[in-house]
């Protein structure tokens, strides 16, 4: 388990339930997970699991899907309701695979591995999934010192965007403040802006601290971040302001931005607001392939993407309050 996955467990279950009929399956589970430090709990038999769920706290079930008493998505069904916060994985043979897309594509299972695995693989896949029970059990609890430690974590993946997160806050509320908003959509703002890169957990370091461009397939990676945060933010009951900035933010005002390609005022405000924030703070801040812009640099370079990445209205004001901020931090 790497450093990053260590700290986002600590004081947290790092339990995994595996459920499959075949007792050498479990035994060669039981070896692969003997040298890490995730407690893994074995049982060949769906009734026991789903007791399981109610006495122990598992923050991953890994159920193999063709089994005699009860099928996998059947018992990863049920235990959505014992335990709707227990991420569920279903592990199925290749002739399974449309009914394990199916599962997935019915927001039962998050992810499905398949026979025979790969060891590294299965290991990675379960701390995926405990990162992602953490991500949950964390915005659900919903109090400002959660959430901003929740954000501080997930900006130690990359030591380039330390602070990043609070100072986006800060500059998108300055705009907030200016359009006079109500104050509910002004503190989910600050928090949107805590939490907007949030589903970069899930995100290699490697890719996130490359110097240099990325490659196709990298970027590729990259683009999936907002969807999968914003749908862990969905799940936790977040405000829609909170999961439109996660899911929003990488938007271009002419429509070529992602994961969606919505367009102008299609685009949630409180999104083309820390949108606005975050590309500042990126053009401020030192970044592995460059160092950090002057004020007046990223306002000419920001200036530049009035109307085609940027709102030209919000563009117009931030712009304004930041004037008097230039060449100093806020």
């Amino acid at each position: 388990m790497n450093d990053l996955s260590s700290l986002v467990l600590q004081n947290n279950p790092n339990t995994v339930l595996f459920v499959d009929d075949d007792q050498h399956i479990l035994s060669a589970i039981k070896r692969i997970f003997s040298s890490t430090d995730i407690k893994v709990f074995l049982t060949d038999k769906p009734r026991d699991a789903l007791a399981m769920l109610n006495e122990e706290d598992i923050a991953v079930l890994v159920s193999d899907n063709c089994m005699p008493d009860m099928t996998g998505i059947e018992l990863l069904t049920l235990a959505k309701e014992l335990s709707p916060d227990t991420v569920k994985i279903l592990m199925t043979a290749y002739a399974d695979l449309p009914t394990a897309i199916n599962a997935i594509n019915a927001g039962e299972v998050f992810k499905f591995i398949t026979k025979p695995w790969e060891n590294e693989h299965l290991i990675n896949v379960v701390e995926e999934g405990m990162r992602r029970h953490h991500i949950t059990q964390t915005m659900r609890k919903g109090d400002e010192g959660n959430l901003l430690s929740l954000a501080q974590t997930i900006e130690l993946k990359d030591p380039y965007t330390r602070g990043h997160c609070d100072r986006v806050a800060r500059h998108a509320l300055l705009v907030a403040e200016a359009l006079d908003l109500p104050q509910g959509i002004k503190t989910n703002i600050k928090y949107g802006s805590w939490l907007h890169d949030c589903g970069k957990i899930g995100v290699p370091e490697a890719i996130l601290n490359k110097p240099g461009s990325l490659e196709e397939e990298e970027m590729e990676i990259i683009k999936k971040h907002p969807a999968w945060g914003a749908d862990v933010a969905r799940f936790s009951c977040r405000s829609d302001t909170i999961v439109n900035i996660i899911l929003y933010h990488h938007e271009r005002f002419d429509g070529t931005g992602y994961p969606t390609g919505k367009k102008g005022k299609d685009i949630p405000i409180e999104a083309r607001i820390v949108s606005i924030a975050d590309i500042f703070d990126a053009l401020t801040s030192n970044r592995p392939y460059r160092e950090a812009f002057s004020f007046q640099k990223a306002f000419d370079i920001m200036s530049s993407m009035r109307g085609t990445a940027l709102d030209p209205e919000l563009l117009d004001i931030f712009l304004k309050l930041m004037e008097p901020q230039e060449e100093k931090r806020i």
